[in-house]
């Protein structure tokens, strides 16, 4: 990494001065984080920084800090505690999810709930939450009320996800709203506030706001398309994951519409354990229509995303979140 670049969530920032203003900026967030676990109790402590420390692209600070350059005047201070609200809840939710899904990995290291136990995960996640709430008080009370409707629709979209569609919905319409209330709305908090503490004027912060709720979604289906399209050595990651953990996502939920694809519909009705049936869903996937008409919804919402980016100023941060809008689909090719 040079001076002159950061690498975020994959993409590069070319703009020097923006860099500069990116780099300190998570420097601060990574210190608070680190600061702001710590507890008399060591077990807490400990628990708390496994997954700080496990690393992640940080990708809700930068959205901050991305977004607190449209305003005429920064409150530096307020931007910094306000991305380390949002990676405090985003970790938080990600303890609590490792003992939904029974993980036993989280960011290549053994998750909280596998190295000590799922008690102790709720709780470590809880003690997150509580100190991104202790945090955001200091931020005034628009600011409370933001995190915690936040909250609220984190809480809907997982639970939206845990029940299922309902007889009759449409699933593909479901799978949409549940990204969106899952991923997209903590994404979309981070850049509001980002907008909120630099003086960005209202019509700027909501932009700033829906830009990033789309292209927080829009990260999850090109996620949904690497697991199926790409091979480990270029992902980094095993394909086929969520057809072994029998998670249905939109390349699959596209393909199980298309009534040819009989032995897909054989194969997606449940989680696959053997490696010879997960080769032959993949292989049956990638030469589906869903994958195409999941490809087609992601263009779809990165055009979205740039159809809020023209409400902005031209600088150089709009410049990086254009860019970032590119890189989300250029990444599932």
């Amino acid at each position: 990494m040079t001076s002159s670049e950061h690498e975020g969530p994959g993409f590069a920032l070319v703009d020097p001065v923006l860099t500069e203003v990116v780099q300190n900026g998570l420097a601060d967030v990574e210190s608070m984080l680190h600061d702001v676990v710590q507890n008399d109790f060591h077990a807490v402590t400990e628990t708390s920084l496994h997954l700080v420390e496990a690393g992640g692209k940080r990708i809700r600070p930068l959205f901050t800090l991305l977004a607190s350059q449209f305003g005429a005047e920064w409150d530096r201070d307020k931007v910094v505690k306000a991305a380390a609200v949002v990676e405090l809840t985003h970790l938080a939710t990600l303890y609590h999810d490792d003992v939904m899904d029974e993980a036993t990995t989280r960011r290549g290291a053994v998750s909280a709930n596998a190295k000590w136990d799922n008690s102790i995960a709720i709780l470590t996640g809880d003690y997150l939450f509580a100190h991104a709430s202790r945090l955001t008080a200091d931020l005034g009370t628009d600011a409370a009320r933001i995190i915690a409707e936040t909250f609220s629709v984190l809480v809907t979209g997982q639970m939206r996800e845990t029940v299922g569609p309902k007889p009759g919905e449409d699933p593909v319409a479901h799978y949409l709203q549940v990204i969106e209330e899952k991923t997209g709305v903590l994404i979309a908090t981070a850049a509001r506030f980002g907008g909120m503490f630099s003086d960005a004027t209202e019509e700027q912060t909501d932009a700033l706001r829906r830009y990033a709720e789309v292209i927080g979604a829009a990260f999850q289906i090109a996620d949904d398309v690497i697991d199926i399209a790409s091979p480990s050595v270029e992902s980094g990651k095993t394909p086929g994951t969520d057809l072994r953990e029998g998670v249905r996502t939109l390349p699959m939920l596209y393909a199980l519409a298309d009534p040819a694809e009989t032995r897909l519909a054989e194969l997606l009705a449940g989680p696959i354990t053997e490696d010879a049936l997960v080769d032959e869903a993949l292989t049956l996937l990638r030469k589906s229509s869903g994958m195409d008409r999941a490809r087609e919804t992601l263009d779809e919402y990165a055009d979205r995303a740039r159809t809020e980016l023209g409400k902005l100023p031209p600088c150089a941060a709009r410049d990086a979140l254009e860019e970032l809008a590119t890189y989300v689909v250029a990444r599932t090719h």
